[in-house]
């Protein structure tokens, strides 16, 4: 905490003005929260004892208080439109790689054949003016000639798009790759990575994340929704002096905008506000949890606005089912967790090892052939298979959704008894007919194509989510359960785990239930939260009585997952890239003291000080030289090292440099002193001292060499601490 000491007016004390750029800090370097905060309440301070000085100051620090909600507002608006933007663009370019509409191009199929006045119900989606590619060329809609050439460009379209979008990232933006949430997690937590949330990272990702989720990969855009709600956030913090000169105050602003994003992903703002608190914030006061939720709200509120979805919902997949669950279902919702867990934990080992073949072989210097190549191959393998061919958010939505009398899905293809005359929304359990089988096979190939190629997919250097395809890895399976279960009851309905539940002729299993149980679970084992998760599971989809099946899944695959490591996909990517991160759910096991860890250790060169008034200006430029500390304690004198205090490096570079400029008589062999009293200038040829008390932090944190490790990892944790000195009686 920076010292304010009384000046007495000497000649030395040029300092009076505050230096330009202390108050910013070195790129990859860590932020001191203490220090943050201590300069906010200053700021503060200052504020409130003017605005009593006049109505302008008044009206000013007015303002200054509005700003937060403010910047919340601009977040939130920003980062809903983007949001509908890229939700409109993605629908639009992911049907152009199967055909184009004649009446206007830049319809996506749904919206052309909704303004046809030629479609029939029960052919909703075709319709003369949506045209595939081989039709629109040959004018054949069948035969092999027709399939081989939609086929091709398809393929074309794909490798297309995802090779723009590698080389729009390699040239332009690095680090608008990947989901991004790894890195916002280290960056929350008080690391600096200058221009990863900047303006061009901003565009440049909100590009390539529409051309990356139409190439058709196994990929989800909700990831880098929160990296583009952060950079949302970064970009209007530059506008209010409160946030850009103050890195904690930016960080609190960052952990709002980060629920915004997840609220316009998925149109879940509760549960955005709760992942941000949960998975991605590291210092979360309360006043930031309002303005979380107000952030949340705005940008939900802009998304509805625009209506990206076309049904005037917010939610992605929105599902009515008719049926309650029983008791005897939680059995196969438990299994489902555990498979959750187990994928969970398959992935983060798969998808680490080859993240770390592709930093140590020759993999990671073709960065472009790797996209085009999956991109290819994933094409290559989509196309045959309908399920895996349409955007994985639509195969989803049919998963999930309960067969009514209006579904013209391939899931829904029962055999109908003639003689049962019931009202529309009940339909009882029914024999699968043979579209329901050959679907079941198509979903059994899909979900392995969907285990095998995600783990290759997430870490490209293309903006990635890892959300949607963890949840149609476990929809597709759910679904598949919920079919199995489904059959099982109506073919034995008189074992006695079904007889109290299914009556002859009633419906009572839904299989779009067991899809999104299923989903909730596959993400909970990749991503390892709980509250969150649940709680955006039924935003998603509506479906507000289901909360005990999807809260079972969840822990169940938390648990399963955990047994087989800790940390989930995010907090495995910061070891990988090497982050500085200390996780607060992390143990600490060692049974070691502060003497044991600090430096330096017995056999080092010692430790490297500066005394309060015994060191000349060269010196000290000799030991910055030398050394690449971030800071230097202030000692009494070599022999006594009694601590005075902390001193920071780039403070006193800036000190020493301005003094040099601005002060006459400050040579290399001037003296520098951190003492109060003004050092008596021997002689009048003795060049002019160098006084920097002003920079000395007199309080700097400090333990006793025999406090125990643990404590001390627990103080770094709850301060956010940069450095902290240990000390024997003083």
């Amino acid at each position: 905490i920076d010292d304010y000491i009384e000046m007495n007016g000497n000649l030395m004390d040029f300092l009076d003005e505050p230096f330009p750029d202390v108050s910013t800090y070195e790129d990859f370097h860590t932020i001191d929260w203490l220090r943050e905060k201590s300069r906010d309440t200053d700021r503060h301070r200052k504020i409130t004892t003017k605005s009593k000085e006049s109505y302008w100051e008044l009206i000013k620090s007015l303002l200054d208080a509005w700003s937060g909600w403010v910047v919340m507002l601009l977040i939130g608006m920003l980062t809903g439109t983007l949001a509908g933007v890229i939700d409109l663009a993605v629908d639009w370019m992911t049907d152009l790689k199967e055909g184009v509409c004649l009446s206007a191009f830049y319809y996506s199929h749904e919206q052309c054949c909704w303004t046809s006045n030629e479609t029939t119900f029960d052919d909703r989606d075709k319709c003369p003016q949506w045209q595939k590619w081989a039709e629109l060329m040959t004018g054949h809609s069948e035969g092999a000639g027709a399939y081989v050439l939609n086929y091709f460009l398809y393929v074309l379209w794909a490798l297309l798009f995802s090779f723009l979008a590698v080389s729009l990232v390699r040239v332009f933006a690095p680090y608008a790759c990947g989901s991004g949430i790894p890195e916002i997690k280290t960056i929350l937590s008080g690391f600096i990575i200058r221009g990863y949330l900047g303006k061009w990272t901003l565009l440049i990702k909100t590009v390539t994340l529409v051309l990356a989720v139409s190439s058709g990969l196994s990929l989800g855009k909700e990831g880098p929704l929160v990296h583009v709600a952060c950079c949302c956030g970064n970009l209007f913090c530059s506008l209010f002096s409160k946030y850009s000169k103050n890195e904690g105050k930016r960080r609190e602003v960052l952990s709002a905008a980060a629920a915004a994003g997840v609220s316009v992903a998925f149109g879940a703002p509760i549960g955005g506000v709760l992942f941000s608190l949960e998975e991605v914030s590291y210092y979360f006061p309360l006043k930031t949890l309002w303005r979380s939720f107000f952030a949340a709200l705005v940008a939900a509120f802009t998304l509805r606005a625009i209506n990206p979805f076309g049904n005037s919902r917010l939610v992605l997949f929105y599902v009515e089912y008719h049926t309650p669950w029983y008791m005897a279902e939680l059995v196969p919702f438990i299994l489902l967790g555990v498979f959750g867990g187990l994928w969970g934990t398959l992935f983060i080992r798969g998808n680490i090892a080859w993240c770390r073949r592709r930093k140590t072989t020759l993999l990671g210097k073709y960065p472009v052939l790797e996209v085009i190549v999956i991109t290819g191959i994933t094409a290559v393998l989509a196309f045959p298979n309908p399920y895996t061919r349409r955007s994985t958010s639509e195969l989803i939505s049919e998963l999930f959704n309960d067969c009514g009398a209006l579904e013209s899905s391939q899931l829904c293809d029962y055999v109908n008894n003639p003689n049962m005359s019931r009202p529309v929304d009940d339909i009882p359990d029914r024999p699968a007919g043979p579209g329901v089988y050959s679907a079941l096979w198509q979903l059994a190939l899909a979900l392995i194509f969907k285990i095998v190629i995600t783990i290759f997919t997430f870490g490209m250097k293309i903006p990635s989510g890892l959300f949607i395809p963890s949840m149609a890895v476990g929809a597709i399976a759910g679904r598949i359960v919920g079919i199995a279960v489904e059959q099982m009851a109506y073919h034995h309905h008189d074992w006695i785990i079904f007889k109290n539940w299914c009556r002859p002729g009633a419906d009572c299993v839904t299989p779009g239930l067991y899809a999104m149980v299923g989903a909730a679970a596959c993400l909970g084992g990749v991503t390892r939260m709980t509250v969150s998760l649940v709680v955006i599971m039924f935003e998603l989809t509506g479906g507000l009585e289901y909360i005990v099946p999807l809260m079972a899944a969840a822990v169940t695959s938390k648990w399963v997952a955990d047994a087989f490591g800790k940390e989930g996909i995010y907090e495995s990517h910061i070891q990988l890239n090497g982050y500085p991160y200390l996780d607060v759910r992390d143990e600490f096991t060692h049974r070691t003291l502060a003497t044991d860890v600090m430096r330096p250790r017995r056999s080092e060169p010692p430790l490297a000080v500066l005394t309060q008034d015994s060191t000349t200006v060269e010196d000290v430029e000799t030991l910055i030289k030398d050394t690449d500390y971030n800071g230097f304690p202030v000692v009494v004198s070599r022999e006594s090292e009694r601590l005075i205090g902390f001193v920071q490096r780039r403070e006193l570079t800036v000190a020493i440099k301005t003094a040099r400029q601005k002060q006459d008589g400050v040579v290399s062999s001037s003296v520098v002193y951190f003492t109060e009293d003004n050092p008596q200038v021997a002689e009048a040829c003795d060049p002019q001292p160098l006084k920097l008390r002003r920079i000395l932090n007199l309080s700097p944190f400090t333990v006793t060499d025999h406090t125990p490790m643990e404590t001390v990892v627990d103080i770094f944790r709850k301060l956010g601490l940069r450095q902290c000195l240990v000390t024997r009686s003083g």
